[in-house]
């Protein structure tokens, strides 16, 4: 309960995040109680951090949305926290600027594994609920033709051929 109700004051308070950028002065380098900030290709530290915090506050709460998340499809909110952290890393480091367009072959890789990754737990998930034997599925060749069983113990008890492979019955 203390928990939910501090991610929902934190939610709350995060349009907030987005103007602590008027606080900090419009100047190069900045001297701040956590050190001194640079504006790097900015201008301003202002914009910097202007420009930090229009990707953070979205980062955070796509991470709340993550681990509160109890859907099935939650890995998929993974694809675009991957795209906001390559971002950041490119506001923070002033010797690589990637363009925006150059960020889709880095995500590339991720959003193919969070597809595979989605459609596999989907499917496990129809498996569970519909009571289909996906193990059925490896007797089917890529070409459709349905393989007989080897092994004598996947038999009927009664040594008879299945007629119709893809039928799953109780009886």
């Amino acid at each position: 309960m203390f928990y939910g109700s501090l991610i929902a004051l934190v939610i709350i308070i995060s349009p907030y995040f987005f103007y602590l950028y008027e606080g900090i002065p419009d100047i190069d380098v900045w001297d701040s109680p956590f050190g001194t900030i640079h504006s790097n290709y900015y201008g301003s530290v202002q914009v910097f951090i202007w420009t930090l915090f229009n990707q953070i506050v979205p980062l955070f709460l796509l991470l709340i949305w993550f681990f509160t998340c109890k859907h099935w499809w939650y890995h998929a909110i993974l694809v675009p926290i991957c795209m906001i952290i390559v971002q950041i890393y490119t506001i923070l480091n002033d010797e690589i600027n990637i363009p925006d367009s150059k960020v889709l072959y880095i995500l590339g890789p991720i959003i193919f594994l969070m597809l595979i990754f989605s459609y596999t737990i989907r499917t496990k998930i129809f498996d569970k609920i519909y009571g289909i034997d996906l193990s059925e599925l490896s007797r089917v060749s890529w070409k459709g033709e349905i393989q007989k069983k080897e092994d004598s113990k996947d038999l009927n008890n009664d040594n008879e051929e299945d007629e119709d492979p893809m039928y799953m019955s109780n009886e």
